[in-house]
C-alpha cells in the first residue's frame, strides 16, 4: 500500500515546537507506508545537508522497504532556517508518535528502526544516541513514549560535526559560529555507548561530499561500546546514491540490509 498526502500525520497538529509559520515546512509529518504482517517499522530520514531533504531517499526506500515485508514511514523534519534542536525533536516525535500507535499497524512496539541518508544519517545516528525514555507524567500520551530506536540504519551518514564531517550540514544545523560544546554533543560517534542501538551502516570509500571517516568513526565508537554493527564499505560511488540501482556492486547493500533487519526479526 503506497503512502499519499491523504494519509499524512502531522506528528504536532496544534504547532510544533519552535515553528516559525504554518507552511508545510514548519509543519514536521509522516508519511505511513504499511506493509500487511509486518513485525516492525523503519522511519526514513531523506538526506540533503539540512538545507532540504531528497526524494530519492524518501519515497522509494518506502517502497523498498515494503517489497520485503516491512512497514515504514517517511519523515517530513525540519531543515533550514530551523536548526538544532528542531529536526531531533521531530525524529523524537516520529518515534514516540509509532511506538504508541504500533497496536494500529499490526507492529511490535520494540521493533522502530530509524534510517538515514547522509544527513538524514546524522539525523537517524542522533536519535540513536541523544533519546530519552518518555515522560509518564506527560499530558500527550506521545510524550509518554521512549524515544529510543531499536535498530539505526545509517547510509553514507554524515556523523562528526568536526574537520571530517560535512561543512554545509554542520551551518544549517548549529549555525556558523556554533559552541564547542553543542559540536561535540552532535558529533555522534561521541554519543554512543552500551545502550545505543544495534546499527547498519554503508559508505563508499570514495565518497567526495561525505567523507567516509564518518561511517567509521561511528563504527569505531560501536565497537568500543560492544554495541553489534554492521558496517560495508563499497569501493567506489558518488555521495547521494540511494537504493543504488545503477551500480550492481553498491546497489547489493540493499540486500544485506533487508537480511541485517530480518535477522533482528522486522
Amino acid at each position: 500500500m503506497a503512502g499519499s498526502e491523504n494519509a499524512l500525520i502531522e506528528l504536532w497538529p496544534e504547532g510544533a515546537p519552535y515553528a516559525a509559520g504554518t507552511t508545510d515546512e514548519d509543519r514536521p509529518a509522516l508519511t505511513p507506508y504499511p506493509a500487511a504482517g509486518s513485525k516492525g517499522a523503519v522511519i526514513v530520514c531523506p538526506g540533503g545537508g539540512y538545507g532540504m531533504r531528497a526524494d530519492h531517499e524518501g519515497e522509494p526506500i518506502a517502497l523498498w522497504l515494503n517489497s520485503i515485508g516491512i512497514s515504514a514511514f517517511v519523515l517530513r523534519y525540519r531543515v533550514a532556517p530551523y536548526k538544532h534542536p528542531s529536526p531531533l525533536l521531530d525524529a523524537q516525535r516520529a518515534i514516540r508518535y509509532v511506538r504508541l500507535h504500533a497496536a494500529e499497524y499490526g507492529i511490535d512496539p520494540e521493533k522502530i528502526g530509524i534510517l538515514g541518508f547522509s544527513a538524514g544519517g546524522h539525523l537517524a545516528s542522533s536519535a540513536a544516541t541523544l533519546y530519552d525514555s518518555g515522560r509518564l507524567e506527560a499530558d500527550d500520551p506521545i510524550d509518554r513514549m521512549s524515544s529510543r530506536p531499536n535498530a539505526a540504519i545509517l547510509c553514507y551518514p554524515v556523523i562528526s560535526m568536526g574537520p571530517a564531517g560535512h561543512s554545509g550540514s554542520l551551518a544549517n544545523l548549529l549555525g556558523d559560529e556554533p559552541d564547542a560544546a553543542l559540536v561535540a554533543r552532535m558529533s555522534t560517534e561521541l554519543q554512543v555507548t552500551a545502550d545505543t542501538p544495534p546499527t547498519f551502516l554503508w559508505h563508499t570509500s570514495d565518497d567526495a561530499a561525505v567523507p567516509v571517516e564518518n561511517a567509521l568513526l561511528f563504527a569505531a565508537a560501536l565497537s568500543r561500546a560492544g554495541v553489534p554493527f554492521d558496517l560495508h564499505v563499497y569501493e567506489k560511488g558518488p555521495h547521494g546514491m540511494g537504493l543504488a540501482e545503477r551500480d550492481p556492486h553498491v546497489g547489493n547493500w540493499t540486500t544485506v540490509c533487508g537480511l541485517w533487519l530480518k535477522r533482528y526479526d522486522f
